[in-house]
């Protein structure tokens, strides 16, 4: 397995949750790390003809996509070339969605200085900053869970493993997963042991 020099989930000097991946073939972890560690350890992986890949964001436990023909500069030009023209700024990750609000709150919105879109981002990134680590350590144990269900659904032991993860049954959790592929296990480990910190603030 291949790791980056940033831990699996890590803060920017703000307090925003930088994205990170892991690629799995199987319930082996190929990589985890930054999105272009991720990509071109993936790719070498691919081209050495390992088997079917799976890509999980860390943070959320999303799946995603990335297509892998040529070499690793053309799969990201296509990452950036998928980007729709249009509002906002993609270049800097800003991406335009549809949003439905009450009249009020486009008024007070409206009458922000710096605008709607500028003011909504900043909500959004104050509220981020200020969630709990009851909060934020929620969010890890369920994007533990997603994997967990993409990955591991037939492995044993896994709903009493699932019930066990929500309830915060960290011990529990450790032996009913002691059957597990090791690899899987020890990502697993380190994201339950990430959410357990959080929630002890």
């Amino acid at each position: 397995m291949l790791t980056s020099d940033a831990e699996t989930t890590s803060n920017d000097r703000d307090g925003a949750t930088i994205t990170t991946y892991t690629a799995f073939d199987g319930s082996r972890v190929i990589v985890s790390g930054s999105r272009d560690v991720m990509l071109a350890a993936t790719k070498t992986h691919i081209d050495a003809g390992g088997g079917a890949v799976l890509i999980f964001e860390d943070q959320t436990g999303r799946q995603v996509d990335f297509d892998f023909r040529g070499n690793v500069d053309d799969v990201v030009g296509r990452i950036t070339e998928s980007v729709k023209p249009g509002p906002g700024r993609p270049r800097l990750g800003v991406v335009s969605r549809e949003i439905s609000l009450l009249p009020r709150q486009w008024e007070w919105l409206e009458a922000q200085p710096n605008g709607i879109s500028a003011s909504i981002r900043r909500l959004v990134d104050d509220a981020r900053r200020n969630e709990t680590g009851i909060q934020r350590g929620r969010h890890l144990r369920d994007a533990a869970g997603k994997i967990m269900w993409a990955i591991a659904g037939n492995l044993p032991n896994f709903e009493e493993a699932s019930r066990a993860l929500y309830a915060r049954d960290d011990d529990r959790l450790r032996s009913l997963l002691a059957g597990w592929p090791e690899d899987f296990r020890a990502y697993l480990f380190r994201l339950i042991d990430e959410a357990a910190q959080l929630e002890a603030w």
